[in-house]
């Protein structure tokens, strides 16, 4: 059987198999309760897989693994590592549970309607809605963009009829079963991901240009010498590793994942499952990308974001095995897309459209109008995908944008009473503002020149996505405290979002 075929029949199980998952669960996405939050009772194990396969998609394992390997040799598992540590275990530890509790409390559903609940502002809901679907947007481009590339190197077909195939596949998924069904689907993709990624570091370090493991470190540590690592180089790469770490804890996406979790005690095994589950796919996902050089004395034709597929392929993987990792690809892929998309297009149903009506609109209307919106966010994210920008450019203005405006003032809001409306719009439009440059430079300044001989600006996302994020956070406790925030009168105002319930039943809130 030819390595096409082969490949072929496993797309098509995945296929049939996430079709089933959809069908399965459509029954149970009927109103917009159900399609964004499920019955807030999910198993910690499957909460945190369904957070690790939003995590990790083909942005990591084409994208940034491709990029870092490609740019920093061995130094280029550190933010797997960053991932792990402070991606997975420490954004559980400080923020799943007092996120689940107090969303559960509250009944809210969203990111808006947190920063709406705590700080009394229709603005800031309204703001944070549209900049959630606006920007996840060129982060679901990347993904797709991600996945093509591998598709179009081992399956030999051109990129868009990749695009058209995930994006058919994604969409399934959350608009036949919305919540429920995704976080099914994640719970089965995190297993393939895991599989797939043991499988593929295997083949990897015993293909002929690796030539084992201490031969391969060898030839690692060598051609990480030759690259001559600058300072700017390893500011480039912390920015990195601190984007792709912290970055998440900002991330609608990201954070809607505790939204459902049962209770305390399934938050603490999800806190250990997204650990090692972050170990696995992160660190080796971004060890595979350090051994670019390794296989490569000069970039593959596509540069860098197709090093990682030119490796699968000349890495000896047995077909089968090789269809088993560009299944953990698309798995990887889908998952995420799946998370983004319903992420951005309930928010923009619940907190703009719906929340705007001078008629109420029922929760089955909106579930119809948010799986319309789904299609539109699919379509978009395509269009986007075809540009000529790199992976980790469109995903670190993505993810500089959003966690640069909303990782402050969500995260200290779950601890601090101090924090008020005026620190809040401080620290969300300061990052905002802040992260905003290499955008710009990739729209209209191609030229434009970042300062201290950084380089080009619009290569500067994740350095600029860092300095957002501090940014912000520093804006957030500084206007506060200046504008009477820790005052007794102004930690009063913020009582009932703290120990207030919402007025009806746990049905309501589910």
């Amino acid at each position: 059987m030819s390595k096409e075929l082969t490949l072929w029949l496993v797309i098509a199980a995945y296929a049939v198999f996430m079709l089933v998952i959809g069908l399965i669960n459509r029954s149970r996405s009927k109103n917009m309760t159900d399609f964004t939050v499920g019955s807030r009772s999910s198993k910690g194990w499957l909460s945190a897989l369904s957070y690790g396969t939003a995590y990790f998609s083909a942005v990591m394992f084409i994208g940034y693994a491709g990029k870092t390997g490609w740019g920093f040799g061995a130094w280029a598992v550190l933010p797997g590592i960053g991932n792990a540590i402070f991606g997975s275990l420490l954004a559980w530890l400080v923020l799943a549970n007092r996120t689940r509790e107090t969303t559960r409390r509250l009944k809210i559903k969203s990111m808006p309607q947190f920063f709406d609940a705590r700080y009394q502002s229709r603005g800031m809901k309204l703001f944070s809605a549209l900049v959630i679907f606006v920007f996840l947007i060129p982060y679901s481009a990347s993904v797709y963009k991600g996945l093509t590339s591998v598709c179009s190197v081992l399956l030999n077909i051109p990129e868009n009829v990749c695009m058209i195939v995930i994006a058919i596949a994604s969409a399934l998924i959350i608009v036949l079963s919305g919540y429920v069904g995704a976080l099914k689907a994640d719970g089965v993709q995190g297993l393939i991901m895991m599989i797939g990624v043991i499988l593929m570091i295997f083949f990897v370090i015993r293909s002929d240009a690796v030539g084992g493991l201490a031969t391969g470190m060898e030839r690692l540590a060598a051609e990480t010498a030759d690259l001559n690592l600058t300072a700017k180089d390893h500011l480039s790469l912390w920015g990195t590793v601190l984007m792709t770490s912290f970055g998440t804890w900002g991330l609608p996406q990201m954070i809607h994942k505790y939204y459902g979790i049962k209770d305390k005690k399934e938050v603490r095994t999800g806190t250990i499952i997204c650990t090692v589950f972050g170990i696995i796919i992160g660190v080796g996902g971004y060890f595979v990308g350090s051994l670019g050089h390794v296989f490569f004395k000069e970039l593959p034709e596509g540069g860098v974001d197709y090093v990682v597929p030119h490796m699968l392929l000349n890495s000896q993987l047995p077909n089968v095995l090789l269809g088993v990792v560009l299944m953990l690809l698309i798995s990887a892929s889908v998952s995420t897309l799946s998370s983004v998309t319903l992420t951005a297009c309930s928010t923009l149903t619940m907190d703009v459209i719906a929340s705007g009506s001078k008629k109420e609109i029922s929760k089955t209307t909106q579930a119809v109008v948010t799986k319309v919106l789904c299609i539109v966010f699919v379509v978009l994210s395509f269009i986007i995908a075809n540009s000529d920008t790199l992976i980790l450019d469109m995903m670190s203005y993505s993810w500089g944008i959003i966690s640069g405006s909303f990782l402050a003032p969500y995260a200290i809001a779950l601890y601090w009473r101090g924090l008020n409306k005026a620190g809040a719009w401080a620290g969300m439009l300061g990052g905002f503002v802040t992260a905003l440059p290499p955008v710009i430079a990739k729209l209209f300044a191609s030229g434009w020149m970042a300062p201290f001989g950084l380089g080009k600006m619009m290569d500067q996302g994740p350095v600029f996505a860092c300095l957002a994020m501090v940014v912000s956070l520093i804006l957030c406790f500084v206007v506060s405290l200046a504008t009477g925030g820790n005052t007794a009168e102004g930690r009063a105002k913020h009582e009932f979002f703290y120990e207030g319930h919402a007025e009806g039943s746990l049905q309501e809130a589910q």
